[in-house]
């Protein structure tokens, strides 16, 4: 799916994605923003990383993972899936542990139970409730019970940055998309800012967290 560099670059450039988040096209417009010198001289991504560590402990299932970003914000201790190819190579050449949707299937890690967290970051806005809903539904067996699954999704201003986004996906959204799952919603916040700045602000996010409730079946 996505990688959150797509919504969380500062560039002031207007958006310009192109219509799929699955060609090459799109992985290398993860790379260009994530690659940006300023960038890294600042560290501009200093909460967004201690935020996803401090909401993933665990062993973490990235869903969406595009060329790594949070997987190496959790020190590779997770494995990304994605469907973009180049995405998951760029993701490799770093040295993490990253599948396409295929190549997760019959891996070592396509087992139930496998890991803590299931983190989609940046994912679910780029697809109908319903798509949505699937995703997590085909991903939440691999969840222990007891573990987490963790929604980040953009709110307006980060919203109209991207134009393969699809869904506004504030809390409610996100809530609705769980219902019906195995997952018990338990937390909802906005980061970094309070809720209003997200009309102005780009990088604000809305984070919705639930607890698993059993082990769910793998889709």
């Amino acid at each position: 799916m996505n990688d959150p560099d797509a919504d969380l670059d500062l560039d002031d450039e207007p958006a310009s994605a192109p219509p799929s988040t699955a060609g090459a096209s799109y992985a290398a417009r993860l790379e260009r923003l994530e690659g940006a010198r300023w960038k890294r001289a600042l560290d501009v991504q200093r909460p967004y990383r201690w935020n996803i560590r401090r909401l993933c402990t665990g062993f973490t299932l990235d869903v969406g993972c595009g060329i790594g970003r949070n997987l190496a914000h959790l020190r590779g201790n997770g494995v990304g899936v994605d469907h973009n190819a180049a995405a998951i190579a760029t993701a490799r050449a770093r040295g993490l542990t990253a599948f396409t949707t295929e190549g997760f299937a019959g891996s070592v890690y396509d087992r139930p139970g496998r890991f803590d967290h299931l983190l989609l970051a940046h994912v679910v806005e780029h697809c109908s409730e319903d798509d949505a809903r699937a995703l997590v539904a085909a991903h939440l067996g691999y969840i222990r019970p007891g573990g987490t699954v963790v929604i980040v999704t953009p709110q307006e201003a980060g919203q109209r940055s991207d134009a393969t986004h699809v869904t506004f996906c504030d809390h409610e959204v996100v809530t609705r998309i769980l219902q019906g799952l195995d997952v018990t919603v338990d937390r909802r916040r906005s980061f970094p800012f309070p809720r209003p700045a997200g009309r102005v602000f780009r990088y604000n996010e809305f984070v919705t967290t639930g607890v698993v409730t059993a082990l769910g079946e793998r889709v």
